[in-house]
């Protein structure tokens, strides 16, 4: 039979309560050992993480540890997640660097106060489901050029390069990396190819001692003991191993409003990567995060790491996947990781200046192909509308060229426009039959015999990108051996609804259902068959009607009956 879903009930309002203080009821000395034993080996994880990616922002190096420490604990204790670890990430230090370079670090500590008030008042307004009206498209343009961003900002260090002039935007750093090449240090460009190499090639043998750790052992020992002339962190930067401190900036109402539209970015950034990380970490331990709370200990760990000395923080999904592989299930873990990072601190800080920059830039060099999401790009270049292709080569171009602020508002302006566009060119007016129509049309579902142990579902409206997340739970029954899936009223599709509906086929195909589909219009289908789901589902399981959708279900369901029966 077919199951309808009203859609005037209103879902259970999410809980403003810190994951921390639901799972701390059931708590077992079992589980404090392995929480205990994950933060120890996410905190060794994110010590020259945090270090490199401090440097990359233009900071000093313990200024990233601070971030882990402070923020990290922050959000372990108040966040909506049972596993998120929060600490500095790679897409803040293109942001975070141009701010320092132009306003100081107090401008640094004003935008990030302000953007974790921001993202306090978004959690409490429960804005944190809105975050899925930012397209894919627009996440995955301004991530990737995130991505070209850090490798061009370390290309210097790699080889050992000394710019003349010391450029903020990446065009000119390009520009001064050229002129400059004539500097070209070998013994810098050896290093950072080991770096790599350790990398590389680490993980594929002993993947739970972290490569980037022993990348910065290996190679601070090689310089130190050969005398090689590569400049290392001490060479470049003052460290300190002294703990965090509470500093006030000196604020003005001029700087407020200058500093508005960087407060605005962090908030909207750290917002959308925190709530992505809680989703991955969701379907990695089957649990469900609370994405209002999220935003709100999100929104308090960037004010207390700003305060503290250290720069925006948000949920690292490589740190958050490593505590779930190694047995983290609680908030214990992630604030286990943080004083552990303390310690680090206050005990082996010095000896962190040994290390080398090209190791250093090796790392986010690693960094920077792990967060770019390439196969993602090269799979909606190849299959989405060429709406949304435009609008992931705009966004990822602006984020290189001029900065996020200007890519993600003309992204959005984009996406809103084409959509308007794409919804208008299938809109269509015509006159009601009957006044009554509901009631009276034949192909109206309850006036169709359903077959045995067959599913069927009508979509309504345009499948996009909003609306996505609406389809995943039309699999849920373990008796069906046929799904039905009805699209006459879908006038238009776009990349995340044929995702969302590659995703049910697949999940079908893995508890062995088979997918049938109604009356797609032709925009639909011709998306879903650029994307290789006609081939996947089969020709012959595309029906021009529901009559024939609903026979051709029956012929399935009853040869499943025989194939058992024999």
């Amino acid at each position: 039979m077919e199951v309808y879903k009203n859609p005037h009930v209103k879902p259970t309002e999410e809980k403003l309560k810190p994951k921390l203080f639901s799972v701390i009821k059931g708590y077992t000395p079992q589980q404090c050992a392995k929480d205990i034993t994950a933060g120890v080996i996410v905190a060794i994880i994110a010590l020259p993480l945090s270090i490199a990616l401090a440097l990359a922002s233009g900071v000093n190096p313990e200024q990233g540890l601070y971030t882990a420490i402070v923020a990290g604990f922050i959000v372990s204790f108040m966040g909506g997640s049972r596993v998120q670890i929060a600490g500095p990430t790679a897409a803040f230090a293109t942001i975070v660097a141009g701010i320092v370079a132009s306003q100081g670090m107090d401008g640094l500590v004003i935008s990030t106060v302000m953007a974790g008030i921001i993202m306090i008042l978004m959690g409490l307004c429960r804005f944190g489901k809105l975050i899925k009206y930012i397209p894919g498209t627009i996440t995955a343009g301004f991530t990737f050029g995130i991505a070209v961003t850090i490798v061009i900002g370390q290309i210097k260090d790699f080889l050992g390069l000394t710019f003349k002039n010391a450029p903020i935007e990446t065009v000119d750093k390009v520009t001064e990396i050229f002129s400059c090449m004539n500097t070209f240090n070998p013994w810098a460009l050896l290093i950072g190819a080991i770096s790599l190499a350790i990398l590389i090639l680490w993980p594929k043998k002993l993947e739970k001692i972290p490569a980037s750790l022993i990348a910065v052992i290996v190679c601070s020992a090689i310089v130190e003991l050969t005398g090689m002339k590569v400049n290392t962190i001490e060479d470049l930067y003052t460290i300190s191993s002294d703990p965090p401190k509470f500093a006030l900036p000196a604020v003005s109402f001029a700087r407020i409003k200058a500093l508005v539209p960087s407060a605005f970015t962090i908030a909207l950034l750290a917002a959308v990567e925190s709530l992505l990380s809680c989703v991955v970490a969701d379907g990695m331990i089957g649990s469900k995060h609370r994405s209002n709370m999220e935003l709100i200990a999100q929104g308090a760990a960037n004010i207390g790491s700003a305060l503290f000395g250290g720069i925006p923080a948000t949920g690292a999904i490589a740190r958050t996947a490593a505590n779930v592989k190694n047995g983290g299930r609680t908030p214990i873990s992630g604030m286990v990781h943080s004083v552990v990072v303390l310690l680090i601190l206050v005990i082996l800080m010095q000896f962190a200046g040994l290390i080398p920059m090209p190791t250093i830039a090796a790392i986010l060099f690693i960094v920077a192909y792990n967060m770019s999401g390439w196969k993602n790009i090269r799979n909606t270049i190849k299959t989405a509308p060429k709406s949304d292709i435009a609008v992931l080569l705009v966004t990822l171009t602006l984020t290189v060229v001029f900065d996020l602020v200007v890519a993600i508002g003309v992204g959005m302006v984009m996406a809103a426009l084409l959509f308007m566009k794409r919804m208008a060119d299938v809109t269509e007016a015509h006159t009601w039959v009957d006044a009554d129509d509901e009631e009276t049309d034949p192909d109206n579902i309850s006036l169709k015999r359903i077959p045995e142990h067959t599913k069927v579902y009508e979509i309504n409206g345009p499948m996009f990108f909003a609306a996505s997340e609406k389809f995943g739970y039309m699999l849920d029954d373990k008796e069906t051996n046929v799904l039905v899936v009805r699209m006459r009223n879908v006038p238009a599709i776009d990349a995340s609804g044929v995702a969302a509906l590659t995703d049910v086929v697949s999940r079908c195909r893995k508890q062995g259902v088979k997918v049938v589909f109604s009356h797609v219009n032709p925009q639909p289908m011709h998306a879903m068959d650029k994307a290789g789901l006609v081939e996947i589902v089969g020709a012959e399981n595309f029906c021009d009607h529901i009559d024939t959708a609903l026979l051709r279900a029956g012929n399935i369901s009853l040869s499943a009956a025989v194939s058992k029966g024999a």
